[in-house]
């Protein structure tokens, strides 16, 4: 990071500049409430309209309208916005965008509508990053941000929960509806619990089983992070109780990787702690979630009974890659060596998840391709190419985020910098189990690099 050569921010003054730096002024104290923080709530508010009677029958619509929200802010920033310094992950952006353009006209491609909403989830979940800088502008705005996304994850992970304890009243008909005319069939989804009950894996607010597992993660790394917060009681309570319930939404939902993420993340926001020299902090910390995550499996276990402890024991049964190969091994392996070979430079547009199942062709020379893990799915839009961009991206903004959090003389941005980064890290990791950058994780993955981008232009601050 270095001082910005010119001004970054449009409406700071030069006799300001000292009271900015200290992260002091009144102004930043007082900014109201705007579209970063109504955009946070819709992430979670529009997906659990599926909940409604009869919302089913508008699922695509839904399910489009939290990309669509970004999609319409990054039309909004291209129109109106004022510049700021760019970050060190928009030339990489910016190639992989228009690498995705070009693939449009692979011969492979399945049509020019799937291609184009295939391009329009990139972008709708990669957006923030230019458009979220212009709305974040302080670290408390950035700290009540972060406050937001607990209590919106907090939410989810609590409705999770009780889906468990009970399903009459907390797990919804749209949701039953889906998984009885799902092929994927009732035992995929469900395990016995600990009174020999039938326990469907929690979808939380979404329609999906186990979808409750992200946004749980969060919840336990911001319940932690606010509870070691020097904030008024009641706040750190209720933020220990939302970090265990998000525990416990993990380990009831059986969704193993969203534990070994985040337990990295806290890992990862405890390290960051002590390089900034705050030994203490981060030691409670530590202790704090070694504490949570062992009181929050033993009580899912009077509910989820001796198949959570199995589900999770599993993990320690063997070396880490044995478990990994068990589980999402052999998409890895289809990955780098089928896929590589066969499309090393793209299989066109259109051909997997969301996008094929919408838009998809019946055209049998151009069959979808089934991707379980990003890497799949970036092998197939862009191979190679594709790959190594996206990785240049993620690389590039963590090391942005802990450039950050090293600059001592800014200790309110630095705290904000060890908590995107900690809860970056989570979507980062995730690419080798699921498909994180084109769903609504890796929408609140570029919001946070995009806000913390905001703030470090508010302290005359931009990528070096």
């Amino acid at each position: 990071m270095r001082p910005a050569e010119t001004a970054p921010w449009p409406t700071p003054l030069a006799a300001s500049r000292v009271a900015v730096a200290t992260g002091a002024t009144a102004e930043a104290a007082r900014i109201p409430w705007g579209f970063a923080e109504v955009f946070v709530i819709s992430q979670t508010v529009l997906p659990a309209l599926l909940y409604l009677p009869g919302s089913q029958a508008f699922r695509l619509p839904i399910r489009f309208s939290a990309f669509g929200i970004s999609l319409v802010a990054f039309a909004w920033y291209q129109l109106a916005a004022p510049s700021l310094p760019r970050t060190r992950m928009q030339p990489w952006v910016v190639a992989l965008m228009t690498l995705l353009g070009l693939m449009v006209l692979h011969p492979q491609t399945v049509t020019l509508t799937a291609g184009m909403a295939q391009i329009g989830v990139y972008l709708a979940v990669i957006a923030p990053l230019f458009w979220a800088p212009h709305f974040v502008r302080s670290p408390e705005q950035m700290a009540r941000l972060f406050w937001i996304l607990l209590l919106c994850s907090g939410a989810n992970a609590v409705v999770g929960v009780l889906q468990v304890y009970d399903p009459a009243r907390w797990l919804p008909q749209e949701f039953s509806r889906v998984i009885t005319q799902s092929t994927i069939g009732l035992g995929a989804v469900t395990y016995v619990g600990a009174n020999g009950q039938q326990i469907v894996r929690p979808p939380g607010l979404f329609d999906t089983p186990g979808a409750v597992a992200g946004p749980a993660m969060f919840a336990s790394l911001l319940g932690l992070i606010f509870t070691v917060s020097p904030i008024p009681f009641w706040k750190r309570a209720l933020s220990l109780l939302i970090a265990g319930c998000g525990f416990a939404a993990i380990y009831l939902s059986q969704v193993r990787i969203s534990l070994v993420v985040a337990v990295l993340m806290l890992a990862v926001y405890a390290l960051v702690l002590f390089r900034q020299g705050r030994v203490a902090r981060s030691s409670q910390f530590g202790l704090l979630a070694v504490g949570v995550l062992a009181l929050s499996f033993s009580l899912a276990l009077t509910v989820g009974g001796a198949s959570v402890a199995e589900r999770f024991k599993s993990l320690f049964a063997d070396d880490p890659l044995a478990v990994y190969q068990q589980a999402r091994g052999a998409q890895l392996r289809y990955t780098f060596a089928e896929l590589l070979y066969r499309y090393p430079f793209g299989a066109g547009l259109g051909r997997w998840g969301m996008t094929a199942g919408y838009f998809g062709s019946s055209d049998p020379n151009i069959p979808p391709i089934w991707a379980e893990i990003q890497l799949t799915g970036w092998m197939i839009d862009g191979g190679v190419l594709m790959i190594g961009l996206y990785l240049g991206a993620l690389i590039a903004a963590a090391r942005s985020q802990f450039n950050l959090a090293k600059l001592s003389q800014y200790p309110r941005a630095g705290t904000c910098a060890a908590v995107v980064l900690a809860a970056g890290i989570g979507p980062a990791v995730m690419i080798i189990s699921f498909t994180p950058f084109v769903a609504q994780i890796g929408i609140q993955y570029w919001f946070l690099a995009g806000a913390l981008h905001g703030v470090a232009c508010r302290y005359g601050l931009q990528d070096a």
